[in-house]
């Protein structure tokens, strides 16, 4: 589609998103109305939010907007999912420059929609609105299916901590594309779309665990949010943690330790849990770690001892894309 959203006009651009998109059982009434209505048969709505901003959270060098659907998608799904509940909706903020090719937004559309479709959910409605700088405001919804939601509150002393899904592998990405390469690939698309493990947050919930959380901040700083409100300390094995061949050949050329990017680096959107010690996990978790009694010890340690080296997202820290 040839234009710039200016020349297309609010009304056409929110037609020609709306087109694109793809619907589910779950959705009851989709866009085009005053609101969407979505059917929460256990009569609680899990809900999450995130924001995107061009600059801090994507660049369009980087990333094509295909890859910010599907990256925006991914990381609210994946807090839903983290709460043991299905995902089911995604709404849409968008803000957009009016000489922004409509080529831009449409694709960003295909990329939450997609994603969607992997989890299991729909995008049913949002606004679309002229700004300087491009923001996408996502809204995720779930349910939890009778379910009770897993918050991080939940660890006790003696239970196992598990992970799956990628860990360091979006951080090891934003070093390659920091320094001007697109290669090795595997890890630069894993920063542009991450890919969390939607359908283990509900099979954890139901496995028992007993608390959980995404990995979106890095796994040392999340972990915290753990030990913070279930008020233990956890300690973490770094033995038990595999890192990859590339990875560390990334890490020699970049002189990092890649230990660094498992501990700290975020946006891989893994998902990790805390376990009674008699859970029988599937192969999909890999025990890295166990909660013990609070001490004077800071609330995460790595092989019993504070990890000293920087890491960790905050948003109001340093610049992320």
């Amino acid at each position: 589609m040839k234009g710039t959203v200016g020349e297309l006009g609010e009304f056409g651009l929110i037609r020609e998103l709306t087109s694109r998109l793809t619907t589910t059982p779950a959705v009851r009434v989709g866009p085009g109305d005053d609101a969407a209505v979505v059917a929460a048969p256990d009569r609680r709505v899990v809900a999450s939010t995130d924001i995107l901003v061009e600059g801090r959270h994507f660049r369009r060098d980087w990333s094509t907007a295909y890859d910010v659907g599907r990256k925006a998608a991914a990381q609210n799904l994946a807090d839903i999912a983290a709460m043991g509940a299905v995902p089911t909706a995604l709404l849409l903020g968008l803000v957009v420059p009016a000489e922004l090719p409509v080529t831009w937004p449409t694709e960003l559309m295909d990329g939450l929609r997609d994603e969607c479709q992997v989890a299991g959910a729909a995008v049913v409605g949002g606004d679309v609105v002229r700004g300087d700088v491009i923001t996408v405001s996502i809204t995720a919804l779930g349910d939890l299916r009778n379910q009770e939601p897993v918050t991080r509150a939940g660890a006790q002393p003696g239970d196992l901590v598990a992970v799956t899904g990628w860990l360091g592998w979006s951080a090891a990405g934003y070093a390659v594309l920091s320094r001007g390469f697109r290669s090795p690939r595997a890890f630069v698309e894993a920063h542009r779309r991450p890919e969390p493990p939607y359908h283990a947050g509900p099979a954890a919930a139901a496995l028992g665990a007993t608390a959980m959380c995404d990995v979106s901040d890095g796994l040392i700083a999340d972990l915290g949010h753990i030990a913070e409100a279930s008020k233990v300390r956890i300690d973490i094995r770094s033995g038990a943690i595999d890192i990859p061949s590339q990875m560390n050949d990334i890490g020699q050329a970049v002189g990092v330790d890649p230990m660094q990017w498992v501990l700290t680096g975020g946006e891989d959107h893994a998902i990790v849990a805390t376990f009674p010690p008699d859970v029988k996990l599937p192969a999909r978790w890999k025990v890295i770690g166990e909660v013990l009694n609070p001490s004077a010890l800071p609330q995460v340690t790595v092989d019993g001892a504070p990890w000293t080296s920087q890491g960790g997202w905050d948003h109001f820290g340093d610049i992320e894309s």
